[in-house]
């Protein structure tokens, strides 16, 4: 039986800058408790579709729909609102270099809630101690590591205890082995704490490891191919690109290998 329920409906969506087209007639759904990959090759429009959900960049055409509400439509403090529901996790990590990671972390906290400096201190090692950052609030982003930066970033979009998290490009500067315990620490919070997840990526280890559903962008077109599990459209015939997208960098030998790991 499919219990899918909606969570981000978008429909015929066009995403642009001033009459330069990016991406036109998008329409999917992202599902409660998906790990929802946009995917596709490097130029595609994958971070811009991301600004366009997260409220970053208004769209050209069209609706993004949060249980049924259509975001754009509302005014900037409805959709400010709406915005709570959410957290984002910048490519880069995006913390202030001159503030520790308790501080960081706690700014969500000290601008939309009134709790004490005590209780922001306590959410904010929590949070630090969901991402494996326990005894490192007093931590500067320069005094750690890549991959520590990326998930202290994480703490900090998960401050306001998000219904929905967006990744651009998590996997972006870390190694083989820090990509990895990310992908790892992705699929815990989202069972953990009963998560949406929605990543840009064109990493496949990261595609096969945490993805159940996407959608593929194509930057010939500038629309959407197709979607779906990318573990079925790996060898769904009526779609080549994506197919050859998917099984880059595996030798035909291993045609079969269902972890989609790049060679």
């Amino acid at each position: 039986m499919n219990t899918a329920v909606p969570l981000i409906t978008v429909k015929d969506l066009t995403v642009g800058y001033g009459s330069y087209v990016v991406q036109q007639g998008l329409s999917f759904t992202v599902n409660r408790q998906d790990v929802f990959i946009i995917m596709g090759p490097s130029g595609c429009g994958k971070s811009s579709l991301l600004r366009v959900l997260v409220g970053l960049l208004p769209p050209a055409s069209g609706q993004v729909l949060y249980d049924d509400v259509d975001f754009w439509a509302q005014d900037e403090t409805q959709r400010q609102h709406m915005l709570r529901r959410t957290g984002l996790l910048f490519q880069s990590g995006a913390l202030w270099s001159s503030m520790t990671l308790a501080e960081n972390v706690g700014l969500p906290l000290q601008r939309y809630t009134n709790l004490s400096p005590k209780a922001v201190r306590e959410q904010t090692s929590l949070k630090l101690a969901l991402v494996g950052l326990a005894g490192f609030e007093d931590f500067y982003p320069s005094e750690i590591s890549g991959g520590m930066r990326k998930r202290a970033g994480l703490a900090r979009a998960l401050a306001l205890d998000p219904e929905i998290v967006f990744f651009d490009e998590p996997s972006a500067g870390l190694d083989p082995v820090s990509a990895a315990l990310l992908d790892e620490l992705i699929l815990e919070l989202k069972e953990n704490l009963k998560m949406t997840i929605v990543v840009v990526t064109h990493d496949l280890d990261s595609i096969f490891t945490i993805g159940n559903n996407s959608v593929f962008l194509d930057a010939a077109t500038r629309t959407m191919i197709t979607g779906g599990d990318p573990h079925i459209l790996r060898t769904d015939p009526t779609h080549p690109d994506v197919v050859r997208f998917l099984n880059r960098g595996r030798t035909p030998g291993n045609a079969s290998n269902q972890q989609g790991h790049i060679l």
